[in-house]
């Protein structure tokens, strides 16, 4: 029986969105299903402390959130969120800033592409991103952060600059690599589509 990795106990934000206690297992593959406004982008970004809760509490691994250290929260449980940023320049500069950004050792090249493979972007690491497609640039955005190694990897719309066809393969690939390195995958998507194809587990917020 998978063990859980986050539970929530009267978890409220702002008032006004209320959860339903949780259990989220420690699977490659946990979708969060609900209607739109229910607070399933939110509760992401409570998991892994950007935001804190009005009322109520969160346990990652057993402890509560409150007593971790952000900097090793962050490191392991990372957000990828809709909105994509990258920095002017080639797709190994970006990989390059946002490694110094976080005070680490660039990967090395094949380590880059091989992340860029798993996200169904294999570009030239030469390749400009200012001169790429939205769907482009969320893929190598993608990359870059699976490439840090997270213990749990929170993805809010991973595919919304995406078509079917793209979608389909790029959360394929993501999930197989955290299945095979043992990452807790949490998914937020509006494409049901990928939630039949894809979802270990489902919860309903």
């Amino acid at each position: 029986m998978e063990k859980s990795v986050f539970t929530t106990e009267k978890l409220e934000f702002g008032n006004f969105i209320h959860y339903p206690d949780m259990e989220i297992p420690e699977a490659p593959g946990v979708f969060l299903t609900g209607p739109s406004g229910s607070g399933k982008s939110t509760l992401l970004r409570l998991l892994n402390g950007t935001l804190s809760p009005s009322s109520g509490s969160i346990r990652y691994q057993g402890r509560d959130l409150e007593t971790w250290d952000t900097l090793e929260l962050r490191r392991e449980v990372l957000l990828v969120g809709q909105s994509v940023f990258l920095f002017d320049g080639t797709i190994e500069g970006n990989f390059r800033e946002f490694y110094g950004y976080r005070n680490l050792p660039a990967p090395s090249r094949e380590r880059m592409e091989t992340f860029l493979g798993i996200c169904s972007a294999p570009f030239p690491l030469d390749k400009d991103c200012r001169t790429m497609s939205g769907g482009e640039r969320q893929r190598v955005y993608m990359a870059i952060f699976l490439s840090f190694g997270p213990r749990v990897l929170l993805l809010d719309e991973p595919t919304s600059a995406l078509d079917a066809k793209n979608s389909h393969g790029v959360v394929k690939d993501i999930l197989a690599h955290c299945a095979r390195e043992g990452i807790a995958a949490i998914i937020v998507s509006h494409d049901n589509s990928l939630v039949e194809a894809f979802a270990l587990h489902r919860i309903l917020i």
